[in-house]
């Protein structure tokens, strides 16, 4: 909530309990009937002037002065006004009838006139004035807290006991305001006594002075040890909880607050307040029929749960759960926030965990995922992460999609990202022994959309030596190749994310598959000898140009030249060989394979160089042809790549094919050729995977 928002509620509340006090009257119309700004600074000046010109007991006076201040308080309920009343010197004129005026001279003591009244409105007044912070230390200043302080005290005195309730509950109002958010003037408040009073009228039979002093507790309290500290000492706490307890909304409402505050960052306090008997009564607040005090029973079952109790486990035997999960379906942003913070506490204790998800936790806890609110999302994430680390639950995590929520959400704060990744990690060590055999089972039995589901989440957790049994074992990768082949533009998304990352897993740990080995022992002689004349026993045509070779180092190379120069074939006798359907520079780059059994491909001829490797035979040499070209497939030759492969059985680049098709479905999927070639390619994804699943199983 901002401040302005903060101001908003104070000044709001102020004016609606002064409000019930003057039932049938209606305030002075000032703004309504003043021509000018001047006009009205004249008509302030005049009530700050009657109010420094009137401070005595005079029956005349005392009248002029409550008037003076009901003037002021009036105007100051509009919040563009405020500046222009202190302009016009009504603090410190408001702060000095905050004392009663000594008595008069004609020594009759025994009548005081509008006993309490003008202090009550000057209260009023000041406390109006105070919801801006830059007029706080003003008041400061002009003496007004002793007087406030004084104020509080008066329920000793006795006396009229209507107005005396209103001048003390203006006072405590007054005092909540001037504090709000002033680490400076909640210390001087403690400094002036003020606080041993505020506890002392918690007890009050009137319910409006006990929920203005627990007001202004709550607000000396926050962010504020020493004022925490001393409000324990003077035993608040047994009077706090019993109004946890209350009829009245409002006092339930100040009372978990001021305990709120009292709690934050005390570990000392609050074991204090639980053994005050503050657990159960707050859990009960959980139910209550008011938002904010929901809220602030949600926040402080959180505070309760933090790292360092021992009473997370008791929260929920208690009964916490129910309301708590049903608080993450509210419409209310607020209530869904805290309810969550507390359950992210409860949720890293091992015995709640299960609780949660059987309780219904996780679909709403998924669901807040998907907020903006990163606050919310953090929550969320945090209490997801505590349920991955129970094996009961992690099936239920993944039945109900919590890892595609994880991957696919936008989170705000890093933090939370951080705890995502927490949460994969914890996930993946969990997927063995019997929480696999469990998903196992699932996977068999559920329906088909959790089937899917199962078999997606063990593609990108489950362990590489792990992959055999899921998917080949237990029919995982025909529900993953399923989800390709539907019709649903999301289902094929993530077909494709899944069959990606298992083929990727599946295949790092393998060996490089190379070109098999031939039967020969591999000669090469070396670079010096590439078309060299010397001791060359055999000559090759090529585009009209003479290419001289060694027999026996192209008998080494392959099947193909070993056929030609060792079989019934013409040119086992020819001294020179006519080579028909290949360019010279491919030619030459070819040989100088077969000669030093390395040469640097370029993409320019790469393509060609493959024809003529496979032409010959020369394994080796087409793998390199592959990897080159398998750099310099696109979104728009990726069809082509996978013919070219297709032509000569290039399995590595076929590969390479359906890896970059698997890869690229958001780019892929909108080209009209797309389906087509996913139907074409199917059976070779399946026998690749089959394959790369089942050799990893053979290797390990």
């Amino acid at each position: 909530m901002d401040q302005k928002s903060v101001r908003r509620n104070l000044k709001r509340k102020l004016e609606q309990d002064f409000g019930e006090e003057k039932e049938g009257r209606k305030a002075p119309n000032v703004v309504e009937t003043a021509e000018t700004n001047r006009d009205l600074a004249r008509q302030i000046r005049a009530h700050v002037d009657l109010l420094n010109s009137t401070f005595s007991s005079a029956e005349a006076d005392r009248a002029a002065a409550k008037a003076a201040a009901q003037f002021l308080s009036d105007l100051a309920k509009d919040e563009e006004l405020v500046d222009l009343i202190v302009e016009c010197g009504a603090v410190p004129a408001l702060v000095r009838h905050l004392e009663e005026p000594p008595p008069s001279r004609d020594g009759d003591r025994a009548k005081k006139h509008y006993e309490h009244e003008v202090e009550k409105r000057s209260a009023f007044a000041l406390g109006l004035l105070a919801a801006k912070p830059e007029h706080q230390q003003l008041m400061v200043d002009a003496g007004a807290l002793p007087f406030l302080v004084n104020l509080l005290k008066r329920h000793k005195s006795g006396g009229n006991c209507y107005a005396l309730h209103g001048v003390i509950k203006k006072a405590a109002d007054a005092i909540t305001n001037l504090a709000h958010e002033n680490p400076n003037i909640k210390n001087c408040v403690r400094i002036e006594g003020g606080i041993p009073p505020l506890v002392e009228l918690l007890a009050f039979l009137d319910t409006k002075m006990q929920r203005a002093a627990a007001g202004a507790l709550r607000t000396l309290a926050f962010k504020n040890d020493e004022n925490k500290n001393l409000i324990v000492e003077c035993n608040a706490l047994p009077t706090l909880v019993l109004m946890l307890c209350s009829e009245d909304v409002a006092i339930r409402y100040e009372a978990v607050g001021v305990i709120g505050n009292l709690v934050h960052s005390s570990p000392n306090i609050k074991k204090e307040v639980l053994a005050a008997g503050a657990l159960q009564p707050v859990i009960g607040l959980l139910n209550a029929t008011c938002l904010e005090t929901q809220r602030e029973a949600a926040l402080l079952l959180g505070q309760f749960a933090a790292a360092d109790s021992d009473c997370k486990a008791h929260i929920v035997q208690r009964g916490a759960l129910g309301p708590l999960i049903g608080m993450l379906s509210s419409p209310d942003v607020q209530l869904k926030e805290m309810s969550s913070f507390a359950l992210g506490r409860l949720a890293q204790d091992i015995h709640n965990q299960a609780g949660i998800a059987q309780s219904g936790g996780i679909v709403p806890l998924l669901k807040l995922l998907d907020m903006k609110n990163g606050s919310l999302q953090h929550n969320a994430a945090f209490t997801l992460y505590g349920l991955a680390d129970n094996e009961d639950t992690v099936q239920d995590l993944i039945r109900t999609g919590i890892v595609q929520k994880l991957q696919e959400g936008e989170f705000t704060f890093q933090q939370t990202k951080d705890c995502v990744a927490r949460t994969f990690k914890r996930l993946e060590e969990k997927i063995q022994g019997r929480v696999l055999y469990r998903l196992l089972y699932l996977m068999q039995v559920s329906d088909k959309v959790v089937q899917r589901r199962i078999a997606w989440t063990l593609a990108h957790l489950c362990a590489p030596h792990d992959q055999k049994t899921i998917f080949i074992d237990n029919n995982g990768l025909e529900l993953l190749l399923g989800l390709i082949e539907s019709a649903s533009l999301k289902q094929q998304k993530d077909g494709s994310i899944a069959l990606y990352k298992l083929a990727t897993k599946a295949t790092s740990l393998l060996p490089m598959d190379t070109a098999p080995q031939s039967p020969i022992p591999q000669v090469y002689l070396g670079e010096q000898y590439v078309n060299n004349p010397t001791l060359s026993d055999v000559t090759f045509l090529v585009e009209g140009k003479r290419f001289y070779a060694h027999r026996i180092c192209l008998l080494a190379s392959s099947d193909a030249f070993r056929a030609m120069f060792d079989g019934g074939y013409r040119e086992r006798d020819a001294k020179a060989v006519e080579i028909p359907n290949i360019r010279w520079e491919v030619f030459e780059l070819m040989m100088r394979f077969i000669y030093t059994g390395s040469v640097d491909v370029n993409i320019d001829i790469a393509q060609d160089l493959l024809r003529a490797a496979d032409q010959y035979l020369l394994n080796g040499l087409k793998r390199l042809c592959e990897c080159t070209i398998a750099q310099d497939i696109t979104v728009e030759n990726v069809s082509l790549m996978y013919e070219l492969a297709d032509a000569f059985n290039a399995m590595t680049l076929r590969e390479a094919c359906i890896l970059f098709i698997l890869n690229q479905f958001e780019r892929l999927s909108t080209k009209p050729w797309y389906s087509c070639l996913i139907r074409r390619i199917m059976p070779d994804i399946r026998n690749y995977l089959t394959k790369a699943l089942t050799s990893r199983s053979t290797l390990s």
